[in-house]
């Protein structure tokens, strides 16, 4: 069987969008290939890129598509055939599925006769097939940002296409995208191998061919070198290692295609700038890692990692030049601290009148406001639920959490926003409860980033996105689809987190009472709906929960995350119970009967909180289940208000029997009136008796 390669080459793309890509079209290529029919059984599927290409290479791509048939159902029978002879819809239908007259036949349907036919569909050559749709899939490709480049043609593209290579085995199949066609040559590394084509002659040469023009096409090969050159630069220096970096690591592997590493150094005074500036200059301004010893305390060394291998005589003129531009990043961090450091924080407050928030929503020295109000009714209800609270530190920190956006040092280094000013506060004098609160404010900025640490700071992160989330609501800029220009879910997934993980006695419903005035019945709805699905994303796709146990605890109530939480955890832990799976079906059961009651007009609204009458229990078994339910109701609230929401659960389970036998022996809708109406009320009892942990309905039984 024949192997496809498929390589797009253009202009470099931004590392950022990469690997997105590259998964994209390898999942667009694979796809393909199995809706043509084309894929082999036994198969072997290999992704490649780097900043210039995207490549898939799939082996065992059959090399003609086999015959299919497929059923045909056309018009009446009536219609089709006059007096036993064709007309003209037999003809037209058996011209449509490729067949003669003669093979047509007649199937009965529910609905009356009609002609039908088999219809045999050829396969055609996978060359054929690939040449028609290979350009498509790599069009419709999904990037952040495209670009027109072709004046007056209509493609879009994340960056200029200018080589194509298409192969099935030695075979150049005919793929045309953007005005290029597909060949079988390649380029290689843009200065160490220049502009002379690279040829590729099959489909598993491609790697080799490509490493011998100094592209290593494999991103995790290109990764490991990354790490071993590293760790080789590094052992030059006694007792050092550089800063493991995970996500630096991924970038400078997408921004290379031959990488290696230099070793550069910097003046030792700059160590008295704060790590964290340090840091964010090399890591985010020049890619560079970090190198540390043994302690964990920055060395005045950085490593860069290059696009290129140059020369001996070549390295030391990268190396210099790498220092002299992080030594003029540095001077510039330097300069702005020992500025910042004579306008006070407390001194700045004022100056945020004039730094925009949101153009409807007024300046930062509004935003600050807002949050101070906020902050401080969170504040009270934590500490009136016994845990301690500096308000005095808090009210500085909110008050102080936005002044550094004035300094000089933010403005040049955007990432620092909120670490600066946490560090000028402590070098101001003015506590670790509030430069802790500041400098963490802005974290988690993921769902794998660590909480703050503080109460005072967990508050502060609280408060500001909760005060941010709420007001844009109010002014209608909620998410929509996949956008989120202000990054709300992120927001909203950073208060779950905190209050998931901190301790803080605070619910979703405490966050939702004091809404900014103005604030609409509408948009407040939409709030408590935007929380739900964050907690949903937070119960499901952080915490790994599944879906129905996520549904049946949210259907019970969702304000309080580690309670929801525990309820999951409890949920998951018994839902393979027999008897809890019984129980799930027969409230399922119960539920469906009373929304019938409801759609029927048998029961009016309200009706199913009534309290079943002992005295219209007629059955052994109905009254045995409500002297069960009755029995048993105070002792699952019990262990339920006390969160031991495991026994709990397996109490409920307990009823199974009293359950079972009231179906066996009971029926609901009798013609009895009142009869027919307690009997509901007793269902609908039970079912909301034991429905405040999870609603067993929601589960998906096996």
């Amino acid at each position: 069987m024949p192997n496809l390669l498929f390589e797009a080459g253009m202009e470099e793309i931004p590392a950022r969008m990469i690997g997105a890509a590259e998964s994209e079209l390898t999942e667009r290529v694979v796809e393909l290939l199995r809706r043509e029919r084309l894929l082999a059984g036994e198969h072997e599927v290999h992704s490649y890129s780097t900043p210039r290409r995207l490549a898939v290479q799939v082996n065992g791509v059959l090399a003609r598509q086999p015959d299919a048939t497929q059923e045909m159902t056309g018009p009446a029978w009536s219609v089709a055939f006059k007096d036993g002879q064709p007309a003209a819809a037999a003809q037209a239908f058996a011209r449509k599925a490729g067949v003669e007259v003669g093979a047509l036949r007649r199937v009965t349907t529910p609905k009356g006769d009609y002609v039908a036919a088999t219809a045999l569909h050829r396969g055609r050559d996978a060359a054929a097939v690939l040449g028609d749709f290979l350009a498509a899939e790599l069009a419709a490709l999904y990037w952040a940002k495209n670009m027109y480049w072709r004046p007056l043609k209509p493609e879009r593209f994340v960056r200029p296409v200018r080589w194509l290579v298409a192969l099935l085995d030695h075979r150049v199949l005919p793929v045309e995208f953007a005005g290029v066609t597909a060949s079988n040559w390649t380029r290689g590394h843009r200065i160490l191998h220049g502009d002379a084509a690279v040829t590729i002659d099959h489909p598993d040469d491609y790697v080799g061919a490509l490493e011998a023009a100094q592209v290593t096409v494999d991103v995790a090969l290109r990764r490991h070198r990354i790490r071993k050159a590293l760790d080789l630069e590094t052992r030059s220096l006694a007792g050092a290692r550089w800063r493991e970096d995970s996500a630096l690591i991924d970038t400078v592997t997408q921004l290379t295609e031959w990488p290696s590493v230099v070793l550069g150094s910097f003046d030792r005074e700059y160590l008295e700038l704060p790590e964290e500036v340090l840091v964010t200059v090399m890591r985010d301004h020049q890619k560079y890692f970090a190198v540390e010893n043994a302690q964990g305390k920055l060395e005045p060394c950085f490593l860069a990692v290059l696009n290129t291998h140059p020369e001996e005589k070549g390295i030391e003129t990268v190396r210099h030049g790498n220092e002299r531009v992080l030594r003029a990043r540095f001077s510039d961090a330097r300069f702005f601290w020992r500025v910042d450091q004579k306008t006070p924080l407390e001194d700045r407050v004022e100056k945020l009148q004039s730094v925009t928030f949101h153009k409807e929503l007024g300046s930062y020295w509004d935003k600050t406001q807002a949050n101070l109000r906020l902050a401080e009714t969170l504040a009270a209800l934590v500490a009136n639920r016994g845990i301690r609270v500096d308000r005095a530190a808090l009210a500085q920190a909110v008050r102080l959490a936005k002044t550094d956006l004035t300094t000089e040092l933010v403005k040049e280094f955007t990432e620092l926003q909120g670490i600066v000013g946490g560090l000028y506060a402590r070098a101001q004098g003015l506590g670790e409860t509030v430069a802790q609160a500041i400098y963490w404010q802005y974290s988690p900025a993921a769902v794998e980033d660590p909480i703050p640490a503080t109460i005072e700071g967990q508050i502060l992160g609280v408060a500001d996105r909760m005060q941010t989330i709420a007001a844009m609501f109010g002014i209608g800029l909620e998410p929509t689809g996949s956008k989120d220009p202000y990054a709300l879910r992120r927001a909203a997934n950073a208060i779950v987190k905190i209050l998931a993980e901190s301790g803080l006695p605070l619910t979703l419903a405490d966050l939702f009472e004091p809404a900014p005035s103005g604030f609409s019945v509408e948009a407040n709805e939409k709030l408590r709906a935007f929380f739900r699905e964050r907690l949903e994303f937070w119960l499901r796709d952080v915490r790994g929960f599944a879906y129905d146990v996520v549904n049946a605890v949210l259907a019970a109530g969702s304000n309080d995350v580690p309670d929801a939480m525990a309820r999951a955890e409890a949920l998951t832990a018994v839902r393979g119970s027999d008897d809890l799976a019984a129980i799930a079906a027969a409230f399922k059961r119960i539920r469906n009967i009373l929304r019938q009651a409801h759609e029927k007009g048998i029961l009016n609204p309200g009706q199913d909180t009534d309290a079943a009458s002992p005295d219209l229990l007629q059955e052994p078994a109905e009254r045995a289940l409500r002297e069960q339910a009755l029995k048993l109701a105070p002792v699952v609230e019990d262990l339920r208000s006390h969160r031991q929401y495991r026994e709990a659960l397996e109490q409920i389970a307990s009823l199974r029997p009293h359950v079972d036998l009231f179906f066996d022996k009971v029926m609901v809708m009798v013609e009895d009136e009142a009869v027919r109406r307690n009997r509901l009320a007793l269902i609908a009892q039970v079912l909301s008796a034991f429905s405040s942990i999870a609603d067993f309905s929601e589960l998906v039984l096996a």
